[in-house]
């Protein structure tokens, strides 16, 4: 009786190591957004006016077994040069009281080593939530790896009509129809607090 208790204990003990380790391995192969250093930002420009925002509270997860990318922002983080701007976006173009966040999900198209050092051209597939609008898009972007360290830079443009964001025909001249969008995103190793 005593054998087989302690060969259960035993077999138990294995899988409960087997599993911390795995988990361990995954948890190390996820990246998370550094603090100040997941940064968004868009520009419009017209001949009647420029419109820049930025925002550096993107949170950003980087999953380098999956090749998985998640990024989400909540949409009153981002900052104007002239407070009117910044009410208008919120209030009327982008209804941030309605719709507070958007996200992209998707997947990295190239297979990268994330544990050796280097600057890689990717392409990332996946949904865009914007304006209670989910888009199928695919981007272009640079992930550079140095270390620890994971960076993740996009440029890209987004069509206003696309996620139903209206603009009224009296401000039309000043506010592009296509926006350009660019991400500039810092990881490091997700450490899981415990």
């Amino acid at each position: 009786m005593s054998k087989i208790y302690k060969s259960l204990s035993m077999k138990k003990i294995v899988l409960l190591i087997i599993i911390s380790l795995a988990f361990n391995y995954i948890y190390a192969q996820v990246y998370k957004s550094v603090e100040k250093k997941g940064i968004l930002s868009f520009h419009s420009s017209t001949p009647m006016e420029d419109i820049d925002a930025k925002t550096e509270a993107a949170n950003s997860l980087l999953n380098s077994i999956t090749d998985s990318v998640m990024i989400r922002v909540q949409m009153t983080t981002f900052k104007f040069p002239k407070a009117l701007m910044e009410e208008h976006f919120n209030e009327n173009y982008v209804e941030s009281s309605k719709f507070p966040v958007s996200s992209f999900r998707g997947k990295i198209n190239q297979k990268l080593d994330f544990k050796t050092d280097g600057v890689h051209k990717v392409t990332c597939t996946g949904n865009l939530t914007l304006h209670g609008v989910t888009k199928l898009v695919t981007f272009d972007g640079i992930i550079t790896i140095k270390g620890e360290e994971v960076n993740l830079t996009s440029d890209f443009k987004i069509k206003l009509v696309d996620y139903n964001i209206e603009v009224p025909k009296v401000v039309l001249k000043n506010i592009a129809e296509e926006i350009e969008v660019k991400a500039n995103i810092t990881y490091s190793p997700f450490v899981k607090k415990k």
